[in-house]
């Protein structure tokens, strides 16, 4: 019997303003799945992370359902909780002067930061300063982000959305403007978390982002899913070409994909 899916998304069409971005959308995720969901800027990704976060809703319609661990009445603090969401938008809300505890701290309210009125046991402290050990930033524990390079900050918001340890982690493109060094730490640190049987969502268009334990590719295109499937049959240069609307070539290496230029007419 098939284990129940963590996230279920049912039918959901959502709305920005005046804009429909998704589309009588489905997805269905189960635990210890590792899924990637690649699609060009303006896909409906960040709309998708929004209507998890449960800070956008679906027009309401018989057929639709959202369901997060089983439950399709969920108070949106628990799932922040069993849900550790990393987002290159979540970097921007953080003033320069949060230091790296508090940064991992604020999971524990799923805040942007800490505030007086929050209390923090022994345990949670204790638990904090751990996942900054574990995450090899332990140095970054009174450092001011302002203070950090890109990928120290990045580090600091994954120990965030850690410190519940979570069922599952959703990640949105997480090495956007990190160098190559960082992007290949905080890779290694993601492959790590899923090889002790954490579940990864990553919602990305850069290819070179998806680590070689994903097994599944969902393509967004136009707020609609357009293909999904495994891998192997999903990343091909005829598939991403037409994903992205332009010629793409790929190279392989050691599970991992690159997108290169393709072949133009244009000469």
């Amino acid at each position: 019997m098939k284990p129940s899916p963590l996230i279920e998304i049912e039918r959901a069409t959502v709305y920005r303003g005046d804009t429909c971005v998704l589309t009588d959308f489905s997805l269905s995720l189960y635990e210890g799945e590792h899924v990637a969901i690649l699609g060009p800027n303006g896909a409906g990704k960040s709309t998708l992370l929004k209507l998890l976060a449960g800070e956008v809703h679906p027009l309401p319609n018989d057929e639709t359902h959202i369901r997060l661990f089983g439950e399709e009445r969920w108070n949106v603090w628990d799932v922040r909780k069993r849900l550790g969401m990393v987002s290159h938008d979540l970097q921007h809300q953080y003033t320069e002067n949060v230091i790296g505890l508090k940064v991992v701290l604020s999971g524990y309210y799923a805040s942007i930061g800490t505030y007086k009125h929050q209390d923090f046991s022994y345990a949670q402290m204790a638990r904090a300063h751990a996942v900054l050990e574990e995450l090899s930033i332990g140095f970054l524990t009174e450092r001011k982000l302002s203070e950090m390079s890109t990928g120290e900050q990045r580090r600091c918001l994954l120990g965030r959305a850690l410190v519940h340890d979570p069922t599952a982690l959703v990640l949105d493109e997480p090495t956007s403007g990190l160098d190559l060094t960082a992007t290949f730490h905080y890779l290694d640190l993601v492959r790590a978390h899923m090889k002790k049987g954490k579940t990864v969502l990553l919602v990305t268009h850069h290819i070179h982002e998806i680590p070689p334990e994903i097994t599944r590719v969902v393509f967004l295109q136009g707020g609609r899913i357009i293909q999904d499937g495994a891998k192997q049959s999903m990343l091909t240069e005829a598939n991403l070409s037409r994903l992205f609307d332009c010629p793409v070539a790929l190279a392989q290496a050691n599970g991992w994909y690159q997108a290169l230029p393709g072949h133009s007419t244009a000469h």
